[in-house]
Parts: structure tokens; C-alpha cells; sequence
């Protein structure tokens, strides 16, 4: 296979301990994670469905823009706009070909393991190993990257994401699933539940199938563990499914990115 490298990639370098005077707008997104301890990562690759991190959104000036760049002195920040070209990118498509998104394919997971071996292929449709064969398109929302999720006779919005490491959805109050006593970002049920969702695209697509929520205390329980289907916990978005890494076991899940043309049509979508 040909091999590719990004030319010219924007990329953000955190860290800047100058800046003390944090504005709420940005810290109220979350924690602060500024460096490697919080970060716990050297780095992060972004491989979504979209070319950058904000868009056209973080062009405009006034309140139309989210507030996700900021432009700071020792003692202040503010928001600013910023250009695509500046913006944090997905490196995928700046390379010269398998630019249109990517695939990702992991092992089925039964329990718990320490460990599995998947693949992230680059492109959908323009190698033998990244044709979409018979997997569904769901075209996602351009403006959010959302589909949605129909769940106990409900609608909410979902998408897709192996960079959390569990499925995140609703609350307790909604689920009835307790969450752990210590770990209470995760949920704690007596006895493993097997749930049904539909996913459904913008394009009207949809699919049902199942997913398990386990204890999560007896599937951590071994500290060399570091995968474990079935674990699940309730969504700091209350309305929100958060697909995390589970969801991916077993499938061949490929994230098309927007306005590339792939044989499933033109992204942005995600299939499986």
C-alpha cells in the first residue's frame, strides 16, 4: 500500500503556562488539560467527520462563534476567529491520496481482556482493503456531526466516538441502572443488562441492535484489564448517546469525511 504523509498540518501545542487568566467561556467546556499529566497523552489525532475542528463556525464574529480559539496577553483572553486553513486539522485529508476517510476495525470483545489488535485503515473505497461493501451509510448532521439514537421509545441525539472508553448514555433516572459506588461515571448493574437501540441517519437510514451493560467494578476489577465490553456510564449530556469504544467491537466502522466523495456518497457519514 502507498504510503502518505500530511504536508503542512496545523496542529495546537499546549501548555502555555504564561496564561493564568483562563476565561469561563473555555473553562466551562471541561477540566483544564494543558499538559501531559492531565492530558495523559503526548498527542491527539483527530479523525472525525469533519476537515477541521470548528469549520466555518469559528470564522464568523459575535455570538454565531462557539468561542473555541482565543487570542490571549499575560493577563487576559478573548475570543477570536480563526481561518480553516489555521484551524486544528484532520490530518486524513491532507494527504495526496486515501484522503476521503477512514476505517476502523477491531475484534469482537466477550468480558473483559487485557488487550486487542485492531486496524485504522486510511480511505473507504480506494484500496482493496477499504471498500464499504454492504455497510449502511448514516449521514450525520453537518452542523453537529450528530445522528440519532431511538431508545426505550425515545429519541436522542448520538454519534459515534472510540476515543471515550465506554458507552455513555442518559442518566439513572432515566436507565433505572445504578452507577458504582466509587466509580460513579460508570454504571453498576447486579446483573449484566442486554439493550436494544436504533441508530438513524440524517439520510433516514437506520439500524437496531444490541449492546450490554455490565458491573463495572467486577469488569475492572483485574488491573491489567484494558478492555471490557459492556461497560457503560451515564453521559455528563443527559440527552446524549455517546457511543464510545464498545460500540466499535466487532464492526467495521468507517467515519467518511465532509465534503470528500466516497463510493457511500459525499461525507460527511459514518458506516457500518
Amino acid at each position: 500500500m502507498p504510503v502518505s504523509t500530511p504536508k503542512n498540518l496545523p496542529i495546537q501545542v499546549i501548555g502555555g503556562s504564561t496564561f493564568t487568566n483562563i476565561p469561563t467561556s473555555c473553562s466551562s467546556n471541561g477540566a483544564e488539560e494543558d499538559d501531559l499529566s492531565s492530558l495523559g497523552a503526548n498527542g491527539i489525532l483527530g479523525v472525525g467527520s469533519f476537515a477541521q475542528d470548528c469549520g466555518n463556525a469559528c470564522t464568523l464574529t459575535g455570538s454565531s462563534n462557539p468561542g473555541l480559539y482565543y487570542t490571549c496577553t499575560s493577563s487576559s483572553c478573548t475570543i477570536t476567529t480563526e481561518s480553516l486553513v489555521d484551524q486544528v486539522a484532520n490530518p486524513v485529508v491532507f494527504f495526496a491520496s486515501d484522503n476521503n476517510g477512514v476505517l476502523i476495525e477491531l475484534p469482537a470483545v466477550t468480558g473483559a481482556e487485557t488487550s486487542i489488535t485492531g486496524s485504522l485503515i486510511f480511505g473507504i473505497g480506494t484500496q482493496s482493503n477499504n471498500a464499504l461493501g454492504k455497510a449502511t451509510v448514516y449521514t450525520v448532521n453537518p452542523s453537529t456531526g450528530d445522528i440519532t439514537t431511538r431508545f426505550n421509545n425515545n429519541t436522542y441525539t448520538s454519534f459515534l466516538d472510540t476515543g471515550s472508553n465506554a458507552i455513555y448514555f442518559l442518566t439513572t433516572a432515566a436507565t433505572g441502572i445504578p452507577t458504582c459506588k466509587d466509580l460513579t461515571f460508570w454504571y453498576c448493574p447486579t446483573s449484566t443488562q442486554s439493550l436494544s437501540a436504533t441508530n438513524q441517519g440524517a439520510n433516514g437510514a437506520s439500524g437496531t441492535f444490541t449492546f450490554t451493560v455490565g458491573n463495572a467494578d467486577t469488569l475492572t476489577s483485574n488491573l491489567s484489564i484494558a478492555v471490557a465490553d459492556g461497560l457503560a456510564g451515564p453521559n455528563s449530556d443527559a440527552g446524549t448517546f455517546d457511543w464510545g469504544l464498545p460500540f466499535f467491537y466487532g464492526r467495521h466502522v468507517y467515519t467518511a469525511i465532509d465534503n470528500q466523495t466516497t463510493p457511500g456518497g459525499v461525507g460527511p457519514y459514518w458506516a457500518y
